[in-house]
């Protein structure tokens, strides 16, 4: 009897250690910086010594669940001095973590992020991170930090010249890229017409562009994702950033409201080119307008420990005329309001509410001063894209292995195609396009699972849906030839929200990594993604003046399946890291043009319209430094982009307008002092192809030009090359007050680059045609630029 009572306390003494061993206690909380409060994205927060660990979110929480029992738990981030904790579970834990700057790390290392941020420890291909402190170390122009200039610097990302509005990535077009401030869309990125972005360096955490293998969370696009992070402003103490260049001044001021609990940060630029112009212009440009501004503001308020409010805005607008005959006017508006939840240590969820609003105007002006035998003439054009969207996003973090993320998304738009006001005498016109609207909306859910160091994988769908509303008119055409303008064949009125036509689309995800030896991985990924809105275009030139169209009854939505594989390897002492992907793009029904279309103020503007077939494929290479003195990355795309759209190039394969065959990034910056460093810039890519004639047509002495293949894109641009410099020197850094100036010099050689090539009536000899290359920059611009913080 005794040996069985031993026997049975033995197996129960058994039985509660291994019931005590299976328990798991969960740590989460918020990281943030030490100096200004800031939340940390991408924190590596491991059990020392094993491959079990977590990374933050876009919003500083993190949830870590170990077995019971006393652990090492390490918090790292390059820049950063390193935190270890011994920690004894047997409960779930609540820890927040403040994170010191590592000054001696900052002297030598360019801020990119921490280990486990790097490529071959994340499941992501086509990703690319860069923060501010990385984008000030890169040549500037007019001495100014830029976003999108920076982004156009890594593999698959090009602009069809100088100038350009946006940006184009694995050969799509500039409206196949999602852009989102704080998760609000943003429609025109740029200011200047092209030259600037509109986002201000001095309120920016954090950039993330995704170029493939794309997460279930984001779609509505089917080249890119550029997430765009807003600071949320110092919540320990009060500063002041700004800058003086001879472009644009800026100033941004930032503090908390309540320490440690709430702050704001409110920046703001304004352009003045056109001032230190006008003494220079005279007669009919002496009132010509090039200006911008924007403003950007934030706030946060942490409620308690499971609730944290967000609150951020942008407004910019941009203004450009000639004289007082011709006026551009553009802008956006967005706003963003953000909820945090935590409702367990395990499950984080944030509601985001957002508004955005794009509008543009064009204005001619010809008021005589010969009296009333010449009437006076005006014309003026609006248009504008209103959006108001909805997105709970929830993230249930099992276990160290597993994690599950999923959400809803909704967004409801307004399109006002066009009102044009003309004025001739006493006379007045009004002819306004019909208002469209549509309804977008998606569920998602995707699955993250990483069973061992060595592999990992995520694999979702997300299932999105269009409808397009009334109140308003569709127009209903007639099968005809592929290329001829289509006939009507009917109309029908809609009520208000009425259903026109409805699209659904299932679209899976899937991303895996394995890590074939030390340091060495492999990534594969397909995504299939689908974007409702279009932007109608039948020009080179750069104006933000484009027209936005949603899906309708008569254009489908455009449609791409991406796939990419990719090759990692990261040096073992962090000294360099190689990267390669190949990558092949299937994009369906993106839109074309007949020839001669006309996209202003065109009721039946569908009738104009073709839709293609196109695809694009590739290889990109990456090398990366980021650690010595000498720091940068050298870039190179070889690819292909090509459409085919029936009743264009006799219904061949011809080059899509963004193609180019080459792109050669080099960025390098140099560390001369602890105060003075050197930055250079050298970019070369292939010309874009353009339709050229290519025979003549001799009639009573004139020579007539035309295409005799009646293949478009048949010919290219001369290739692009260009030089950018800068060297920044800091002062002599005081108790409070820190500055610098930058000294930069943008196109150093003074390369001609053509945006394109026009055709004209010889001078001398009307009756012959000469070609005449558009350089929007032809000549070496400085810039100097003073930046100060206290």
């Amino acid at each position: 009897m005794k040996t069985r009572l031993l026997m049975l306390l033995g197996i129960c003494l058994l039985l509660m250690q291994v019931t005590y061993a299976q328990q798991r206690y969960t740590i989460s909380g918020y990281i943030k910086d030490q100096q200004n409060g800031e939340s940390l994205i991408g924190i590596s927060v491991s059990k020392a010594g094993t491959g079990l660990g977590t990374v933050t979110n876009e919003y500083g929480f993190y949830s870590l669940t170990l077995p019971a029992g006393d652990h090492e738990i390490q918090f790292s981030y390059i820049g950063y001095a390193p935190v270890k904790m011994n920690i004894s579970l047997n409960a779930n834990k609540n820890l927040d973590v403040k994170l010191e700057k590592s000054s001696s790390q900052l002297s030598t290392v360019t801020v990119t992020g921490n280990k486990q941020e790097k490529a071959i420890n994340t499941l992501s291909t086509s990703l690319n991170r860069l923060d501010i402190a990385q984008m000030k170390k890169m040549p500037t122009f007019m001495g100014e930090v830029d976003v999108l200039r920076s982004i156009q610097t890594l593999p698959g990302v090009n602009t069809v010249g100088e100038g350009a509005n946006g940006f184009n990535v694995r050969g799509g077009a500039a409206d196949e890229n999602l852009i989102l401030l704080d998760e609000a869309p943003v429609y025109n990125s740029t200011h200047m017409l092209g030259f600037f972005s509109v986002f201000n360096p001095d309120a920016v955490k954090s950039v993330n562009l995704i170029k493939g293998g794309f997460p279930a969370e984001y779609g509505g696009r089917t080249s890119s994702v550029l997430d765009i992070r807003m600071k949320d402003g110092n919540n320990q103490k009060f500063n002041v950033n700004g800058g003086i260049s001879n472009v644009f001044s800026r100033l941004s001021l930032e503090g908390p409201i309540k320490k440690d609990e709430s702050s704001f940060i409110l920046a703001a630029r304004r352009s003045y080119i056109d001032v230190l112009m006008k003494p220079f212009l005279k007669g009919d440009m002496k009132d010509t307008k090039l200006n911008f501004y924007d403003v950007t503001g934030k706030v946060n308020f942490k409620l308690n420990k499971n609730n944290t409010l967000f609150a951020s805005g942008y407004l910019g607008r941009d203004v450009f005329g000639f004289g007082t005959q011709v006026n551009m006017n553009w802008g956006n508006k967005t706003a963003t309001v953000r909820w945090n939840h935590v409702f367990t240590n395990k499950t984080f969820m944030n509601l985001t509410t957002f508004y955005s609003n794009y509008d543009y105007s064009l204005d001619f002006n010809n008021e005589s001063d010969k009296g009333a035998s010449e009437a006076t003439q005006k014309y003026k054009w609006t248009s504008n894209i209103i959006n108001y969207g909805v997105k709970p996003a929830f993230t249930f973090y099992i276990n160290t292995q597993n994690s599950v993320h999923f959400g809803l998304q909704g967004i409801y738009y307004t399109f006002k195609p066009g009102t044009g006001t003309g004025v001739e005498g006493d006379e007045t016109s009004i002819k306004q396009l019909t208002q469209q609207h549509g309804l977008e909306a998606a569920a998602y859910l995707d699955h993250e699972w990483k069973p061992s160091p060595k592999f990992g994988v995520q694999y979702g769908v997300r299932l999105s849906s269009y409808q397009y509303l009334g109140k308003g008119t569709a127009y209903y055409y007639n099968d005809t030839t592929p290329g001829i303008r289509k006939t009507l064949a009917g109309t029908r009125e809609y009520g208000a929200n009425e259903l026109i036509k409805a699209y659904s689309y299932l679209e899976p995800r899937i991303t895996a990594r394995y890590n074939v030896a030390t340091n060495h991985a492999l990534k594969a990924s397909y995504a299939r993604t689908t974007q409702f809105m279009h932007q109608l275009s039948n020009t080179a030139s750069p104006t933000p003046l484009d027209i936005w169209t949603p899906s309708t009854n008569n254009i489908k939505p455009q449609v791409a399946d991406q796939y990419t594989v990719g090759y990692v390897y990261d040096a073992p002492s962090d000294a360099f890291e190689l990267s390669a992907e190949a990558f092949y793009k299937n994009m369906e029904n993106q839109l074309d043009y007949i020839d001669n279309a006309s996209l202003q103020l065109n009721q039946q503007i569908e009738a104009d319209l073709l839709q293609s077939h196109s695809r694009s494929y590739g290889l990109e290479l990456m090398a990366k430094k980021e650690v010595g003195k000498t720091t940068g990355w050298v870039s190179y795309t070889l690819s292909r982009s090509e459409r085919q759209t029936n009743g264009i190039s006799k219904n061949e394969w011809f080059l899509n307008r963004y193609d180019r065959t080459h792109n050669v990034n080099v960025v390098v910056t140099r560390e001369l002092s602890k105060r003075t460093s050197l930055s250079a810039n050298w970019v070369y890519a292939s010309g874009t192809p353009a339709t050229f004639a290519d025979s003549r047509l001799e009639f009573q002495d004139w020579d007539i030009p035309y295409n005799s293949t009646d293949k478009r894109n048949n010919y290219r641009l001369p290739s692009f090359h260009r030089l950018d410099m800068s060297l920044t020197v800091k002062g002599k850094q005081l108790r409070r007050w820190k500055g610098e100036w930058v000294f930069s010099l943008y196109n150093v050689y003074g390369r001609r680059n053509a945006y394109t090539i026009y055709f004209r009536q010889n001078d001398d000899d009307p009756s012959k045609k000469e070609a005449v290359r558009l350089s929007i920059i032809g000549s070496i611009i400085p810039g100097i630029t003073y930046n100060f913080k206290f």
